[in-house]
């Protein structure tokens, strides 16, 4: 008998100053500005209007800006926060607080193979896609098992997101929901964008 299906709603961290300045973020810790708070007390309200979901958890990456995107959530939905690293953003290293230009000014070959999407590229000798895919992978699976049949909203960043569900592109405090497995996460569900207060 198959175990029972663990549920898990991706959501992207809401805006940060960086994000509005085109700043890559990787491991830096901004956090966010005035608009990545209403997008995320936006998206609570939201999930919490959901009558067809009872959310039982919520885990978020240790960075600030996915902290304080699921404390708004959290609020709302009467939850407590669980945190986990693996669920942190692709180290980009020496990227990390720097726009693309000056990125491509300082280190050009090497952006363009990470833009070209060759999984084996560190940006800025930090993480590969391959080890974010790898980790974000670790987390999925050892949540599929301890949490099974659970339904669990999961605050992290892009990186992750796009190494568990390969095409998403959720905006600031989007939304994918998938169904966690034992070897993968696969999407059940079109990308969701909370904007001005709507799915």
């Amino acid at each position: 008998m198959a175990p029972p299906q663990t549920r898990l709603l991706l959501v992207r961290h809401g805006q940060t100053l960086w994000n509005a300045d085109g700043r890559w973020q990787g491991h830096g810790d901004p956090g966010l500005t005035e608009e990545g708070l209403a997008q995320a007390i936006r998206l609570a309200r939201t999930l919490g209007e959901d009558e067809h979901r009872n959310w039982e958890r919520i885990i978020s990456s240790d960075l600030s800006r996915a902290q304080q995107t699921a404390a708004a959530i959290a609020d709302h939905l009467g939850l407590k926060i669980e945190l986990d690293r693996r669920l942190r953003e692709l180290d980009v290293g020496t990227w990390s607080g720097l726009t693309r230009d000056e990125i491509l000014r300082r280190d050009p070959d090497r952006l363009a193979e990470f833009e070209l999407g060759e999984p084996s590229i560190r940006p800025g000798d930090g993480e590969s896609r391959l080890e974010i895919r790898l980790r974000a992978r670790d987390f999925v699976c050892d949540l599929a098992k301890r949490c099974a049949g659970n339904r669990v909203i999961v605050v992290t960043h892009l990186g992750v997101i796009r190494a568990l569900v390969p095409g998403a592109e959720p905006s600031n405090a989007g939304q994918v929901e998938v169904i966690a497995e034992e070897l993968a996460a696969r999407a059940v569900d079109r990308t969701r964008r909370v904007e001005d207060g709507a799915l």
